[in-house]
């Protein structure tokens, strides 16, 4: 898996700046971001998985890849053949009929260019966050962990993720957890690497990388 360009940057400048992430950088070496799946197999992912458990979205995901997409490694979805199917067709892969809608209307989104991967890299953060939350079922939140998991962004900071809350918390709030004005706040000293903090807050909750 590929390490981000700026990581070996961001690690040492941010061990420079903050001993606690200098703590944290030196118990988890070698382990770093890395992207896994194309954009829409990604997004259409993150929708499956929103609120049911991880065993139930990944049997709800195998039954999607069979029916729209392909059974390599890693499996990809074709936006094409999701559009073709009616969402009847996708409820009966185990989707509810929200899910189904959001699933289709991603694909619409993929097949029109309004989400167009080939534009993206022009795009500041806030832009393509923008154009992502245009998609029904796609919160800040996912957003965001497209941007960091997928797009490897270096300076995102996801103030609503209850993981961050946490280790904030923990680590530089005596426990006491702190209001998102305070969390942004606290953040800047990060720049312009606040991906690269967040990651490694996680790992102090919890030592195995999540994927997105």
């Amino acid at each position: 898996m590929t390490k981000p360009h700026y990581w070996d940057d961001a690690t040492r400048l941010l061990a420079e700046r903050d001993p606690v992430l200098a703590k944290l950088i030196a118990t988890f070496p070698g382990i770093h971001l890395s992207r896994r799946g194309d954009p829409f197999t990604t997004l259409a992912r993150a929708i499956v998985g929103q609120q049911i458990s991880v065993k139930a979205a990944q049997s709800i995901w195998d039954r999607i890849v069979n029916a729209c997409g392909n059974a390599g490694a890693p499996p990809i979805l074709d936006p094409a053949r999701v559009m073709r199917k009616r969402i009847a067709t996708l409820r009966g892969l185990g989707l509810s009929e929200r899910k189904a809608e959001y699933i289709r209307d991603l694909a619409k989104h993929f097949m029109s260019a309004r989400l167009d991967p080939s534009t993206w890299p022009s795009l500041e953060d806030e832009a393509l966050i923008e154009a992502l939350v245009d998609v029904k079922g796609i919160g800040r939140w996912t957003a965001e962990m497209f941007l960091m998991f997928h797009e490897m962004r270096a300076d995102v900071l996801p103030v609503d993720d209850l993981g961050l809350q946490r280790a904030v918390a923990m680590h530089y709030f005596d426990g006491e957890r702190p209001t998102l004005a305070q969390l942004r706040a606290f953040g800047e000293q990060w720049r312009p690497y606040r991906s690269v903090a967040t990651w490694y807050l996680w790992r102090s909750l919890d030592p195995i990388p999540v994927e997105y």
